[in-house]
């Protein structure tokens, strides 16, 4: 099963690079001459997540890798691609038994990350809030643990990052950056190691 969820997600990240250029009007951060990492990532993320968890998380694997990918290049988290992965994830955790509370850990997380950008819109989009739910939603199907490392990997990891930028002198308190990929990277981080 694992050998196939990696295949599906090389497939899966062929598509993704040409979503990602679709929306390139914006400004680009990405480096588009990686050859064929992001289809290696895609294909990483939804085998590491199958092998940890099951079936149930590979969607999120995916659509969460693609939401990256675009943000990363773009800084948007296009509503085409978040708002839809709401009922398939929320059909893809059905069967774990844990729907309900993952549909409460997608509100809760919604709910602080809309708290967030109530009291600093500039600091933050309105898809980093979309996409909060989708994260609380995946973390919380594990355990409430899970949901809290979940939450506070991304604010950490996009604040080293941030830190990095000021300290090497490419970035000043004020430059914005893409903050969806460090929330994601800290759900990936929290499924995978199994909080």
């Amino acid at each position: 099963m694992v050998a196939l969820m990696a295949l599906a997600g090389l497939i899966c990240g062929r598509h993704i690079r040409g979503l990602a250029d679709s929306y390139d009007e914006g400004p680009v951060h990405y480096d588009q001459r990686t050859g064929a990492g992001v289809e290696l990532v895609t294909a990483a993320v939804a085998a590491l997540v199958a092998w940890r968890f099951g079936l149930p998380y590979v969607p999120f694997a995916i659509i969460g890798t693609a939401l990256a990918v675009v943000d990363w290049r773009t800084s948007l988290l296009p509503d085409a691609i978040t708002l839809p992965a709401y009922p398939i994830m929320a059909l893809a955790l059905a069967p774990t038994g844990e729907l309900p509370r993952a549909l409460a850990g997608g509100v809760a997380l919604t709910a602080v990350y809309g708290l967030l950008w109530f009291l600093r819109p500039e600091a933050m989009g309105l898809g980093d809030v979309k996409l909060a739910g989708l994260i609380g939603m995946a973390a919380a199907a594990l355990s409430w643990q899970a949901w809290i490392v979940a939450a506070f990997c991304g604010q950490l990891l996009g604040a080293l990052y941030g830190l990095a930028l000021l300290l090497s002198g490419r970035g000043t308190r004020d430059t914005q950056f893409p903050f969806g990929p460090f929330m994601l990277l800290g759900a990936f981080t929290t499924l995978c190691l199994g909080w």
